[in-house]
């Protein structure tokens, strides 16, 4: 198994010092927050790219995806998150990441087969581009469609190798869905998985691996041997949580533990 964590545990650190956490904590990825608050984002130049390319390269650590905030059942026109798809991917081809992430984000308006189809459609047209960008797109169990069931009715219809699921786990327990559960339908289609714990479903601030009540060794351990788990941690949104640094070389071994059960 392979760990990697998301840079919006590290709000607006900078890419050398993300990269020497990562060493330093044995992770051998990092999934980085494409947001205009960060680093990288999809307005940044081909030299500026080029320069992230070669730091995380220089040590080794990979860049497992690029985490936009294109919204593919969001009501509207198409037009606006197609050019934000493609951005995206752009972005992640010229970073050598595999992935880029999207929200669901549909609607209050919407009823839900619109919003599946909305979200179908628009992942279906921008699958041949990712396929072109050697990228895969994800949807990510969340907001509109936070359980695996909810994703798969719109990941099922597309029916593309370049478009899969990310798996939040703790959006499919908020949305009462068991991690077997979650796992069976989203396996198909599995880019990698988000871990995190909570305190409660009333209480979502982030704390440390294991202190909450999320299954997270239940949803460990149903994984391959060879998958991705990347901990999403949400300081960006939660600033009087504690720091994610300190907290990294444990929460990797925990995983380990909680993977092996040893």
């Amino acid at each position: 198994m392979k760990y990697a964590f998301s840079t919006l545990g590290v709000p607006g650190m900078p890419l050398r010092d993300v990269v020497r956490l990562a060493n330093s904590t044995g992770y051998d990825g990092v999934e980085l927050r494409a947001h205009p608050e960060e680093p990288v984002h999809p307005a940044i130049g081909a030299e500026e790219r080029a320069d992230v390319v070669e730091r995380f390269d220089a040590a080794g650590v990979r860049i497992l995806a690029v985490a936009g905030y294109a919204r593919v059942a969001s009501p509207g026109e198409d037009e606006p998150v197609h050019q934000e798809l493609r951005a995206l991917l752009a972005l992640a081809r010229d970073l050598g990441a595999p992935y880029v992430r999207v929200f669901p984000g549909g609607g209050d308006e919407q009823d839900q087969e619109e919003a599946d189809a909305v979200a179908a459609r628009r992942l279906g047209l921008a699958a041949e581009t990712a396929a072109d960008m050697g990228v895969r797109i994800l949807l990510e169990t969340h907001d509109s469609h936070r359980t695996g069931a909810a994703a798969a009715r719109v990941l099922g219809p597309v029916g593309h190798k370049n478009v899969g699921a990310l798996w939040d786990v703790m959006h499919t327990w908020l949305g009462g869905e068991a991690p077997a559960a979650a796992h069976a339908v989203l396996a198909p289609h599995l880019g990698y998985t988000q871990v995190k714990d909570i305190a409660s479903a009333d209480d979502t601030t982030p704390l440390a691996l294991g202190a909450g009540v999320l299954p997270l060794e239940e949803c460990v351990r149903l994984l391959d041997d060879d998958a991705w788990v990347c901990w999403e941690y949400e300081k960006r949104w939660y600033p009087d949580a504690a720091d994610l640094p300190g907290m990294l070389a444990a929460g990797r071994e925990y995983l380990e533990h909680a993977r092996t059960g040893r």
